[in-house]
C-alpha cells in the first residue's frame, strides 16, 4: 500500500516541482518584459517587485516537497557517520519526527494568516494583489512537505522492524 501510494506521491510531487519551475520562468519574462517597458516606453510595469515576490515565494513553496523527496536537503552527514547504521536510523527517526512536528506547525500557522488575510482583503500595496491565494498556496505545499517527511518516516520506521525481524549477517556481527 506504501509503495503504491509513494508512486501517486512522487507523481503528483513532480508536477508541483513543474510548477515551481514555471514560476521562476514567469519570474525570468517579467523582469525582462520590465526591463524592455522601462528602456524602450521609458513605463516599467506596475507591481513588478510585488510580482517576482508572489512568484518567487510559490516556486520555492512548489519545489520543497519534490527536493525533500529526492534527499536534495543538506544532511548531517559529519555527524551520523560516526554512528553506526542502527544509530543513524535511530537519529534519523527522531529528526523526521521534530521536522515534521515543526512543520505541521508551520502549516496551522500559514493556514491561519491565510484566512486571516481572506476575512480582512488583504492586498499588495502597488498591485492591489489578494494575498490570500499565495498563502494558501505556500500552506498546501509545506502540507505535502509534511506528507513526504511523514512518507519517509513510516519508510524508515517499517525497514527497522523489517530489519530487526530479519538481521543481516553484519548486523548479526555488530551485535556480538
Amino acid at each position: 500500500m506504501i509503495k503504491s501510494m509513494s508512486g501517486m506521491v512522487k507523481k503528483i510531487f513532480s508536477i508541483t516541482d513543474l510548477l515551481a519551475g514555471t514560476c521562476f520562468f514567469s519570474v525570468m519574462i517579467l523582469i525582462l518584459a520590465n526591463i524592455l517597458m522601462r528602456n524602450i516606453f521609458g513605463h516599467p510595469i506596475t507591481g513588478t517587485v510585488e510580482i517576482v515576490g508572489l512568484l518567487i515565494a510559490t516556486g520555492l513553496g512548489l519545489a520543497l516537497a519534490n527536493c525533500a523527496l529526492n534527499d536534495g536537503n543538506i544532511a548531517m552527514s559529519i555527524v551520523t557517520d560516526k554512528f553506526s547504521q542502527g544509530k543513524q536510523k535511530v537519529f534519523d527517526i527522531i529528526v523526521y519526527l521534530v521536522s515534521l512536528a515543526f512543520w505541521a506547525v508551520v502549516v496551522w500557522q500559514i493556514f491561519v494568516l491565510a484566512n486571516t488575510s481572506l476575512a480582512n482583503g488583504r492586498l499588495s500595496s502597488t498591485a492591489s494583489i489578494p494575498i490570500y491565494p499565495f498563502v494558501f498556496i505556500l500552506g498546501f505545499n509545506v502540507l505535502c512537505l509534511c506528507v513526504v517527511l511523514f512518507f519517509k518516516l513510516v519508510s524508515l520506521v517499517s525497514d527497522i522492524v523489517s530489519n530487526f525481524r530479519n538481521p543481516t549477517q553484519k548486523e548479526m556481527e555488530e551485535g556480538k
